[in-house]
């Protein structure tokens, strides 16, 4: 069976990719990224966009799996009142992946405010063998809370408020999330596209 390789070391996100790959009837090994050793090579997620960085991601890892497919996710927070920040630092905004850092970096920075309208946005990029792409986004619009509330999820999820359900991220099921979140509508639209493209590859 092929392997589709997830280019992440977030557990989380694996979880969430993996709950909803299991949706999409392809047969596909799904492999985390720690699978592959210690070995890893370094990505740098330098890029200006979130498609760049997903596609460094794939690239870089196809270096040491030239044979599978990979799948990387770059996503984050955009806040239009802070001139969209945090964007593509979204983990990095107030330090090296600190959630509660960057949670309290950004209620700083908000706190004048009275626009708190929020997005998040998603993009997956695939890749086959042959460096063929298959790309897709989601966006979910949403507004930022005064303080914490809910204790699931990772990242900004305290903060982000949903308005389908009138709760954050944080307090709703995996079930519930995966129904509107950034990244499961990415991955819904790829999945969508996902029997065609690789109808093609064979």
């Amino acid at each position: 069976m092929a392997r589709l390789i997830l280019a992440s070391n977030n557990d989380h996100k694996i979880k969430e990719l993996k709950a909803m790959l299991r949706t999409i009837q392809v047969e596909l090994e799904v492999v985390p990224l720690k699978a592959l050793g210690q070995n890893l090579p370094e990505i740098i997620e330098d890029g200006n966009t979130f498609e760049e960085n997903a596609l460094k991601k794939v690239l870089t890892i196809a270096k040491i799996a030239p044979d599978d497919y990979i799948l990387a996710d770059d996503s984050g927070l955009s806040v239009p009142a802070l001139n969209g920040e945090p964007g593509v630092l979204s983990a990095r905004y107030a330090g090296d992946h600190d959630d509660d850092a960057n949670i309290d970096k950004l209620l700083t920075n908000l706190s004048e405010s009275s626009d708190r309208k929020a997005y998040f946005t998603s993009v997956l990029v695939l890749i086959d063998k042959n460096k063929r792409r298959l790309i897709s986004c989601g966006d979910i619009e949403g507004s930022i809370t005064q303080e914490r509330i809910g204790k699931n999820g990772f990242g900004y999820d305290p903060i982000f408020l949903v308005p389908k359900f009138n709760k954050t991220f944080a307090e709703l099921s995996d079930e519930e999330k995966n129904e509107v979140s950034h990244r499961g509508l990415a991955l819904k639209s790829l999945g969508q596209r996902l029997p065609e493209w690789l109808k093609e590859d064979n």
